[in-house]
């Protein structure tokens, strides 16, 4: 229940920080961390913190709440994207890819290893989930992020044209939508 809690404080602090004045959606490293509630994320990283210590005294391993709230916990502790604890968010990932091993998590994952390991290993953990997520908006966007990075223009455009395909709402389709014009 505290790993439940904290997620919803950690996710609810960066709320008016996740859609730009525009409706545009607004990256997790794009984002105006001073805009983010302080006192949420403080509260969000107290409770992952007594959670862990009671993982520490009783040994009892967390659940897939505690594992995602201490994610964004990573997140939020950092002061700039630049300054994230990526290696300690593939931890995470991994601990989590063996509580849930769905294909979006380990999407969420490869998003992950690319901060830590470069785009060319983060596209070919993507590419393995295809047949899975095949038309997930997510899946399409990450590719096309990641080809964007590696200077396949010609094949990013095309994935984003498919996660804009695949879009839920307008904050998404406007944000893909500029990226993929982006790329000229």
């Amino acid at each position: 229940m505290a790993g439940l809690l904290a997620l919803m404080f950690l996710t609810e602090a960066r709320r008016t920080a996740r859609v730009s004045s525009s409706g545009e959606l607004v990256t997790l490293d794009e984002q105006d961390r001073g805009a983010w509630d302080a006192a949420l994320v403080a509260e969000g990283h107290r409770l992952v913190r007594e959670r862990l210590a009671t993982v520490a005294a009783t040994g009892v391993a967390p659940g897939r709440y505690q594992v995602l709230a201490a994610i964004n916990a990573v997140h939020t502790s950092a002061r700039d994207i630049r300054d994230t604890d990526w290696s300690q968010v593939v931890a995470l990932y991994d601990q989590l890819v063996r509580l849930d091993p769905s294909p979006i998590i380990a999407l969420n994952r490869a998003i992950a290893v690319a901060e830590l390991d470069g785009p060319e290993v983060a596209l070919t953990a993507a590419d393995r989930l295809e047949d899975k997520l095949a038309d997930y908006h997510a899946y399409h966007a990450t590719r096309a992020d990641l080809l964007r990075r590696l200077g396949r223009s010609q094949q990013s455009r095309a994935a984003y044209d498919k996660a804009i395909e695949f879009a839920g709402n307008t904050a998404e389709t406007a944000y893909l939508t500029r990226r993929r014009d982006q790329l000229g």
